[in-house]
């Protein structure tokens, strides 16, 4: 049973020129303690989509369609008061770069707790207690005397665990993680997903993951959903998505993936950039930069089509009277780097 569903979901922003549609129609579930790994280019509208789950929209941005259900209940419905109350007990949020989420000018401690007081009536020593015991749980060595240091007194994968303390201290259902490793380097972004693994597996939360590297997702993601446009032009078990893709994006997702055992110093990169969408859309809007479009790509956006029962693209390539159509022969050596990473991340590495 899903504990999240959005249906249908619409954002759009004002522009001097009309209305740029940010988000369009997005539908998904989220099941208790499963991990959906939300990915595309910047300005696929992920982030916005997961802004609007936490009520944190901006001014000039309004939601046209669409609910989002949290445990049945429709928090777009909800008064100011209650959405405030919403986040951080029901879903929390941790963002890309640690230092813009953190007080340069507070020791950590006292933000974990201040966290940890927001929807808890408990006395100081109390919510000192538990400041500790984020700290340890997210693997901070020696809590009580770290918790007494400032943020800069941190390495760049501590204070990302620090601001993941700080989106737990409510035991919150749901945990969204906006582009949580890309501020880090390789090994501390290894070091930060197996984190995420572990504590699902400890406090049995919900995860959003939102990247625009599908190979970050490998091995830790039940569900992908890929967006373009606006829209989630894919989704599917991680298994289909890199085993079976069907969409011409997420093939080209895939081949931007780098190959660890060959020598070939050319990466490859979808041509184009991701379009602006403003007031109307015609068409597929990834057409004109993808080499397998068709003439009704230009025309009409395709519907998304049943792969399999948890498997859905939105290409007209799937449609019974397109032509066949080979995918790119790299795909096979990205499925053997996902197994790699799977083999990888397995081993603890």
């Amino acid at each position: 049973m899903a504990y999240l569903e959005v249906k249908n979901l619409s954002v759009s922003f004002s522009h001097p020129e009309g209305r740029i549609l940010a988000v369009r129609g997005v539908s998904f579930s989220l099941a208790p303690g499963e991990t959906l790994a939300v990915v595309g280019e910047s300005g696929s509208g992920k982030t916005v989509t997961c802004r609007a789950l936490m009520t944190l929209l901006p001014k000039n941005a309004s939601i046209d369609s669409g609910e989002i259900l949290l445990d049945g209940k429709n928090i777009l419905a909800l008064s100011r008061r209650d959405k405030r109350y919403l986040r951080g007990r029901d879903i929390a949020m941790v963002f890309q770069d640690p230092m813009t989420s953190l007080d340069p000018t507070m020791r950590i401690g006292l933000q974990i707790e201040e966290a940890v007081k927001q929807h808890a009536k408990i006395s100081r020593s109390e919510a000192k207690k538990r400041t500790g015991e984020l700290l340890s749980l997210v693997g901070i060595q020696e809590p009580e005397k770290r918790s007494r240091q400032y943020p800069h007194e941190f390495s760049g994968g501590q204070r990302q665990r620090i601001v993941i303390a700080i989106a737990l201290a409510s035991n919150p259902k749901i945990l969204i993680a906006d582009e949580p490793t890309t501020a880090l380097d390789v090994t501390m972004q290894a070091q930060v997903i197996e984190l995420l693994k572990e504590l699902q597996k400890k406090i049995k939360t919900s995860i959003i993951f939102i990247t625009h590297d599908l190979g970050v997702v490998a091995n830790v993601a039940d569900r992908v959903a890929v967006m373009y446009g606006g829209r989630i032009i894919e989704s599917g078990l991680s298994e289909e998505i890199f085993y079976d893709p069907r969409h011409p994006y997420t093939w080209g997702l895939l081949n931007a993936m780098p190959v660890l055992d060959e020598g070939s110093k050319t990466l490859y990169s979808i041509p184009g950039s991701p379009p602006i969408l403003l007031n109307t859309v015609k068409g597929d809007p990834f057409a004109p930069r993808n080499e397998y479009a068709l003439e009704a790509d230009f025309c009409r956006e395709p519907p998304l089509f049943k792969v399999s029962d948890t498997h859905y693209a939105a290409t007209w390539l799937l449609d019974p009277r397109a032509p066949q159509v080979q995918k790119p022969g790299a795909l096979e050596r990205r499925r053997k780097e996902y197994l790699a990473r799977s083999s990888y991340n397995d081993a603890g590495l």
